[in-house]
């Protein structure tokens, strides 16, 4: 129950208007936290309005008006919506089937899918082809199952065509097993879902089954038999063999055994569980439409306890079924009594079959409940496994089949249900349950709806048994049909590389095509010496035929341009890759004992090129617990606590250290043991729990045990307004070891944290019966009356519960939005508490707390009875029957006296708001979607620090087509009127925080619902784009899916999908990339993911480290194999010039068949593997060095074409020079041997082509391991080994029949002129790259170059608290802990800017005068400084550079490296005293962190300065790819020094709101970009003025490289 809404004034809902917005307007945009829950508590209240107006216009014009029946109800409550295609279904129970549904045997013609569920994607049957089918579906592989076909053929002149065969052998089995292994996992999963057990109902007819179901094949196999129990079924009957019969009841009060078991004896034990408080379970808690609460009262003690239970007539259970309650059940009805229970698989569940489910039991399929353990037919959901939330839904029993509790119950009944079609919503079901009176003989009908079924994974819980009706099986299930097939994904390079390889193949196409023409031409001559010299050679007569041959003959000889092994490498390359980032312990998670999990490993380099990120919300960002951190009571406000959002927002102004958590947590753990020990001195509370205690507020200890101010009574009536006011089960799970031990359970997480807190501060909430609530205030007991509950929904916003408290008075106690609490508090209100509340709130929510009013009423008995009268036949009402209880309910929940306001914190999983910032800086988008309420979903927003306090938020509400349009082209304007057209441009992808206005938008499931449609969906793409964050809340499972297909298809975008429940399946398999959270009771979402992980911290290491990495690694790797590819057939084509262009091979044929293979294939693997651009911790540092990826700048088709021109020049190099060295001269060897043959020029060739191949790949090699040393040098050696090894090899061997090779060693290693000859051209060939590289490096470097630079030769390890190999040059300790890059956020530069309406100019102006600085000042009770600084306020400056454009920097880039600062001397540090002194410090003086306020120094005036135009200021923005800006909190400069020193006027703005008491104030206007520790560190200090900004005495006002 989610009731924690933000306050709106009541005049606002009144000034509204509905008319859609006009495009040519503004969207309304809020920016606070409070703003915007208020925002969007408008909106709904303006789309409930615009409801409430059509249906009564709908009702005016209603021709004819009838009296409404209880069936016309049915049928218009069951038939209301829009129709669902397909067919509906008819489920039979003990009724015969129409003549329509029967065939001429009188068996079912409807065929229904069977429970058996398969999400991967192969079976025994089908793995082969459809392997193989996937396989050859890369055009690559056809293309080399063509050339193997074609050696098979002797007249195209291969040397060995099953030798050739071994490559596309090895590529097709790799794969395939890969491919298995990760589908095996799949399936078996499946299997172990499969197999679950399950109750049915056996030895009874399922009449919507046929007798023989099994399909042609199965019967002429003689393949499951009907009726006969498989292997699986009998193991696990034989394992629970011992159980006995299963013997049901209804609980009753005093009887909580609902289920027993029966052996062959008789004998019985309990399957019930232990009771609660008074008796009680939380099946007794009342849903959401009832109104009452199941008998029992339990009677109190004379000492204030409570556990025995009375013996009332509410107690009383009939034993003989009264006629009006039979319902489905016909007692005359002739049964056989065979009906057992019996124990089955999953598996083998078909529609119409009667389940009984048993607390704790997953729900096999969609079931729809026909009776409960529950007197009044309620059970309890948790659906955790689904969406990730645990607190607990609320189901019923039909009315009709309610009073079902045996197997002869079933037998005599009779009824048919009329169900949909199935389909993917999650949240409608409509259906018709249809039966004869047996009393009246006339027909009847009931609805059902979502909240009789029960979906497929869900978990009974605190149920003793549910029976149901099995209506939707395996595919059909919801659950399933949200999830879709599992997809079989390809990387980004993988397609691209198709494009290379058709690239390739054309150019390979193009070669052997211009062989073969010249070669016919020549051919064709007849006055030739090849007509004389080359007799015979020809395989035809035919030119034409010949030329063919010749064609074919070159496209096996060339046929290494288009490289096989590079799939082979690939696949070696990513299995190696995906087992690095399993064996990461930095994504090790202790509570689940595993590390990230990869499950798809073609896609590692994916994870280099993610631009948004779509994220569910519980479960997947925040842990589903509520923790009470503050409240205001009477005015005063209660809770020491530091929410996530606090931190973050001080991290985001440089404030970091002021909330350290471990600091805090110290801190905290000390006011709590004050509060504890004021609080037992005052009273003993027996329940307490104080490990669990949340509020932590010494001051509220005080005012409760002041007895003499009024204050504590306004205390005690706030805590004891929520220990009633609730919904919650108290239960005590050890009553005899821990008979004080309470646990509460709710349907809401909120509503147990709030009477958890109330129980802990000593205002313990002890138990509920029917009629009495029962709870403690300072250790004495009080019994309340319990009378009604006005339940809460979306609509109406709060909660009412109305008892007689002990005095004999009639109270109602409300607790809700602000909003709606307002709205009805009494007219002799406190105006001044009114407003100091209001405040109260507005500051909790925009900390990130969810808020909440309290408020209470006293009653007087006539009105109380009166209104009861009224409310209960409102409840009682067939028409508009919502509505005549919302009146009766509002007219009593008026003249309210407000109490306080509560304040709780959804906690976040541990460092997600890091995470999300970091992956902000990255250039990533991250969108949540999520099935929560707007106000829930925007709160955890704030608290994550994904939305923030400076962006403009839009929140789109709209229930029709064209409001929806309405108001995305507003959006549309508003961005356009700040940040001008948008750019599509791929090279500007990746989002830059900060350097310009930040939008956000904020939707809800329907209006999303028309946002998708085919006209409205391209505006919204272009409104979602241009916003940083996107919140869609109330979305289905399939709109997941359509917005992430939205986003990849119509931006052509990365996309990367994480969650953690089954309804994040459709989004986790449509996104490039999907991750999985594994959850206690494992997940469907991480089943079905390509990663899957612990904490959704760990996908900033997966995507920065390894994903960097992997994109890094594949597009050198790829590069390079084109290139060697190219170097080695280039050559062989240039040798067809003096060959007659007739196919001759210039390499022995062993050379050919090893290069791929053995010679090159081993250093790009170690490429791929291996290389690392820069390191781990520095690619976390510098989280902007990820948008390369974003904007796909490693793998470029420019990229591509350089290195195949690359391999084209060099390979004219390797082949020219010796044949100019041939040319000039033959050398003969030592032993007097000419070299002067084919296999002499070739292997030369061969030998300098090899060498230039490896040490350009070690050209390319950033990481130079000792790995990569053996690899890169040991290959070329290799090949020297082999010339050596052939040589003394036979003549007629495996790899030649002729002796053309033999004594080749000595020929050619003995001659200086060979050696010369293969390093010059190597030389030659490697000279440009390494030109070009040395050039880019050194006077255009990449950002990664300059951080690699700063690695091997800065000090970044120190900054980073790494170690030196060396010891001697480690100057800070390698506790990370005391990291400065990691404590504190490392230097920028104020050249950070792109865009021309950015926020920070980069021109300083002149230091101010003596006068502005003795007009500033400010103390900073943090530190042992006192601060000099302008006191005037800057908000007019912020503002000013919101609204109008603002100078832009000169130098739009991240690093400008051209211009790196040289390091200036450290000067002495002078420091003026508040009395006046100045004095130098001592560089040993460090001072104290937390100084008394008498003892705090002023801050030192600084004597000295450096001229600001020392060094240039500008620098050409197109050497530089990134261009990272940031929030005006982020700018930067660099000072150094011993101590910590700030020019004047150069404190930051912090915080308006806070006062000048607070250990966190600062001033509100004065700016510093910088303030260093005592040990050289770097620490943000805030945010610099664009009006002004003074030049800093120790500020380098240029451009820096950080």
């Amino acid at each position: 129950m989610s009731l924690f809404k933000r306050h709106t004034q009541p005049h606002q809902f009144d000034d509204d208007n509905d008319a859609p917005i006009d495009p040519e307007l503004r969207l309304r945009t809020v920016r606070t936290a409070a703003s915007t829950i208020a925002e969007s508590i408008r909106s709904e209240q303006r789309a409930e309005r615009r409801r409430t107006v059509r249906t009564k216009r709908s009702l005016f014009f209603r021709r004819e008006k009838r009296p409404k029946t209880a069936d016309s109800a049915v049928s218009e409550a069951t038939t209301s919506g829009p129709q669902v295609p397909g067919e509906r279904r008819n489920v039979y129970v003990n009724f015969p089937l129409s003549a329509m549904e029967v065939d001429q045997y009188g068996e079912p013609l409807a065929r229904y899918a069977r429970n058996k569920v398969r999400t991967s994607r192969y079976t025994i049957l089908t793995f082969l082809p459809k392997n193989l089918f996937e396989q050859f579906y890369r055009i690559a592989n056809i293309y080399f199952l063509a050339l193997v076909i074609f050696q098979l053929f002797p007249i195209f002149g291969a040397a060995s065509a099953s030798t050739a065969a071994l490559p596309l052998l090895f590529i097709l089995i790799v794969t395939a097993i890969k491919d298995g292994v990760e589908d095996y996992r799949r399936a078996q999963l499946d299997e172990e879902v499969n197999t679950s057990a399950v109750t049915r109902l056996g030895q009874w007819r399922n009449v919507n089954q046929a007798l023989d179901p099994r399909p042609w094949y199965e019967r002429l196999l003689h393949l499951n038999t009907p009726g006969k129990v498989t292997k699986g079924v009998q193991k696990l009957r034989e394992k629970e063999a011992g159980e006995g019969r299963i013997m049901l009841s209804k609980g009753g009060e005093g009887d909580r055994i609902s289920m027993s078991t029966a052996d062959l004896d008789d004998s019985t034990f309990s399957l019930g569980r232990p009771t609660g408080a008074g008796g009680r379970q939380l099946e007794d808690i009342a849903s959401i439409e009832s109104h009452t609460y199941p008998p029992g009262l339990p009677a109190a003690t004379e000492m204030g306890t409570w556990g025995k239970h009375n013996t009332s007539l509410s107690g009383y259970q009939q034993s003989i079924p009264s006629r009006s309650s039979l319902g489905v059940m016909d007692w005359k009805r002739r049964i056989s009594g065979t009906a057992r229970w019996e124990r089955t698989l999953w598996k083998k569940l078909e529609v119409g079959d009667i389940v009984l489910l048993r607390e704790n039991e997953q729900v096999p399929a969609d079931v729809v409940v026909l009776s409960t353990s529950d007197p009044d037919g309620l059970c309890y959901l948790e659906t955790k496994n689904l969406d990730g939330e645990t607190n607990l839904k609320a189901r019923k029993a039909l009315s009709a089949t309610s009073s079902i509790s045996s197997e002869e119950d079933i037998e005599k009944s009779s009824f048919v249900l009329d169900s949909e079609p199935p389909h993917q919503n999650l949240y409608v079901y409509n259906g018709v349950l249809r039966y004869t009176d047996t009393v009246t003989g006339e027909p009847r009908k009931e609805g059902v709806t979502i909240r009789e079924l029960l979906l497929r994974g869900c978990t009974v819980r605190n149920t003793a048994w549910i029976i149901g009706l099995v209506v939707f099986t395996g595919p059909d299930t919801k659950i399933y049909l949200n999830g879709g097939l599992t997809p079989s994904k390809q990387s980004k390079i993988a397609k691209e590389t198709n494009f290379n390889v058709v690239v390739n193949f054309v150019f390979l196409i193009i070669m052997c095509t211009v062989s073969a023409v010249i070669y016919g031409v020549l051919d064709g001559l007849s006055a030739t010496s090849t007509k004389i010299y080359a007799q015979g050679v020809d395989p035809t007569s035919s030119t034409a035929l010949n030329a063919l041959v010749t064609f074919v003959s070159c496209l096996i000889a060339f046929q290494n341009i288009v490289p096989v092994s590079l799939f082979i490498s690939i696949e070696i390359v990513k299995t190696i890759q995906a087992y690095f980032i399993a064996q990461d312990l930095d994504m090790y998670y202790k509570p689940f004992n595993t590390t990230c999990v990869p499950k798809n490993w073609g896609i590692s380099d994916d994870l280099g090129q993610i631009e948004y990120i779509f994220s569910d919300k519980t479960g997947t960002l925040t842990q589903n617990v509520m923790e009470f951190q503050k409240c205001s009571i009477h005015g005063v406000v209660y809770g020491e606590g530091i929410t996530e959002a606090q931190r973050g927002a001080a991290t985001r102004e440089g404030r970091a250290d002021a909330v350290e958590p471990e600091e805090l947590s110290r801190k905290l753990a000390v006011l709590k043991d004050e509060m504890v020990a004021k609080l037992t001195k005052l009273f003993k509370n027996r329940y307490a729990q104080i490990d669990k205690l949340t509020l932590v507020s010494p001051k509220l200890a005080e005012d409760l045990a002041d007895r003499s101010a009024d204050q504590a009574t306004h205390i005690i009536a706030f805590f004891r307004a929520l220990a009633v006011c609730h919904t919650v089960l108290a239960e005590k799970s050890q009553p005899t070891e821990k008979p004080y031990y309470l646990e509460y359970k709710a349907e809401s997480p909120d509503e147990a944290a709030l009477v958890a807190a109330a129980r802990d501060v000593g205002f313990p909430f002890v138990g509920k019966s029917k009629d009495a609530i029962d709870i403690e205030v300072l250790g004495q007991p009080e019994r309340y009356t319990w009378l009604k509950t006005i339940e809460f929904n979306s609509t109406r916003k709060r909660m009412s519960v109305i008892v007689r408290a002990p005095d004999g008075r009639v109270i109602l106690y409300c607790k809700g939005a602000d909003s709606v609490i307002y709205e009805r508090l009494s007219t002799k209100r406190d105006p001044a508490l009114e407003e100091k509340t209001i405040k109260d709130m507005d500051s909790f929510a925009n900390g990130g707390l969810r808020t909440l009013c309290i408020a209470y009423r006293v009653l007087t008995e006539d009105h109380f009875l009166t209104w009861s009268r009224a409310y209960d036949a409102a409840s009682a009402a067939t028409e508009n029957r919502e509505e005549e209880m919302e009146k009766a309910a509002s007219n009593i929940e008026q003249e309210l006296v407000l109490l306080g306001a509560t304040a709780l914190e959804d906690k976040l999983q541990e460092g997600v708001p890091e995470a999300i910032e970091t992956l902000h800086r990255a250039g990533i988008k991250l969108w949540i979607l999520t099935g929560d309420k707007l106000q829930t979903a925007i709160e955890i927003g704030f608290s994550c620090n994904l939305l923030k306090q400076d962006m403009d938020v839009m929140i789109l509400s709209s229930d029709t087509h064209e409001g929806t349009r309405a108001q995305i082209e507003a959006g549309l304007n508003k961005i356009a009127s700040t940040l001008g057209p948008p750019s599509l441009d791929p090279r500007k992808r990746g989002f830059v925080p900060g350097a310009q206005a930040a939008f956000a938008v904020v939707i809800d499931g329907e209006t999303l619902r028309h946002a998708l449609s085919p006209e409205i969906k391209p505006l919204f793409l272009n409104l979602g784009t241009q916003c940083e964050t996107v919140v869609c809340c109330r979305v289905s499972p399939a709109q997941k899916a359509l917005t992430v297909k939205l986003v990849k298809q119509g931006r052509n975008a990365m996309t990367l999908s994480i969650g953690d429940g089954a309804n994040d399946v459709a989004m986790i398999q449509e996104a490039n990339v999907g991750c999985g959270l594994l959850g206690h009771e494992g997940s469907q979402a991480a089943m079905s993911a390509d990663y899957a992980f612990g904490q959704f911290r760990f996908l900033t290491k997966l995507l920065l480290v390894h994903g960097r990495w992997s994109y890094q690694r594949i597009a050198d790797m790829h590069s390079n194999f084109f290139y060697k590819s190219v170097i080695w057939t280039l050559a062989m084509f240039w040798y067809l010039l003096f060959c007659y262009f007739d196919a001759t091979y210039l390499y022995d044929y062993s050379f050919i068949l090893l290069y791929n293979l053995i010679f090159t294939s081993l250093p790009v693997i170690v490429l791929g593997a291996f290389d690392q651009d820069i390191n781990a911790k520095a690619a976390l540092a510098f989280p902007e060095l990820y948008i390369r990826g974003i904007r796909g700048l490693e793998y470029t088709r420019l990229k591509f074409w350089s290195y195949m021109l690359d391999g084209l020049y060099q390979s004219a190099v390797v082949f020219f020079i010796p044949y100019l060295v041939w040319s000039l001269g033959l050398a003969t060897s030592w032993n007097g041997k000419g070299i002067d043959s084919l296999a002499d020029f070739g292997t030369t060739v061969g030998v300098a082509a090899i060498f230039a191949a490896n040490t350009y790949v070690g050209l390319s090699t950033n990481y130079w391991t000792f790995i990569t040393w053996i690899v890169v040098i040991g290959s070329s050696l290799v090949m020297v080994l082999w010339v050596v090894i052939y040589s003394f090899l036979p003549a007629n061997n495996f790899f030649s029949s002729t002796a053309s090779f033999v004594d080749e060693v000595e020929v050619l290693f003995s001659n200086v002129t060979f050696w010369v000859t293969v390093v010059f051209s190597v030389l030659v060939a490697l000279a440009p790259r390494f030109i070009y590289k040395f050039v880019s490096a050194t006077y255009m470097p990449l950002d990664k170059d300059l951080v690699r630079e700063m690695w091997v030769c800065g000090d970044l390890k120190d900054r980073l608290g790494i170690t030196h190999r060396k010891a001697s040059k480690n100057k800070h300790s390698a506790d990370l802990e005391t990291a400065p890059m990691f404590r504190e956020l490392h230097a920028r530069s104020t050249s950070e800017l792109t865009l021309p309406n950015a926020y920070e100019p980069t021109a300083l102006p002149a230091e101010p005068n003596a006068d502005e600085k003795s007009r500033a000042g400010f103390i900073n009770t943090t530190d042992s400084l006192v601060h000099i600084g302008s006191p005037d306020p800057a908000p007019q400056q912020v503002s000013a550079e919101r609204s109008g454009p603002s100078s832009s920097s000169p130098n739009p880039s991240y690093y400008s490296e051209s211009d790196i600062p040289i390091p200036s001397p450290v000067p002495p540090s002078l420091y003026r005293y508040a009395n006046g002194e100045v004095a130098e410090k001592s560089s040993s003086y460090v001072p104290s962190r937390n100084p008394s306020p008498a003892s705090v120094p002023p801050l030192p005036e600084l004597g000295y300065s450096r001229p600001s135009s020392s060094y240039p200021t500008t620098a050409s923005p197109e050497s530089f790819e990134m261009q990272v800006r940031h929030q005006p909190s982020h700018s930067r400069s660099w000072s150094q020094s011993l101590g910590q020193h700030l020019p004047p006027n150069t404190v930051p703005n912090h915080s308006p709101h806070q006062s000048s008491e607070s250990p966190y104030a600062v001033s509100a206007t004065v700016n510093s970009p910088y303030m260093t520790g005592g040990d050289n560190r770097y620490q943000p200090e805030g945010e610099v003025s664009l009006a002004f900004r003074p030049t800093s005495p120790l500020s380098w006002s240029g451009d820096h490289a950080l």
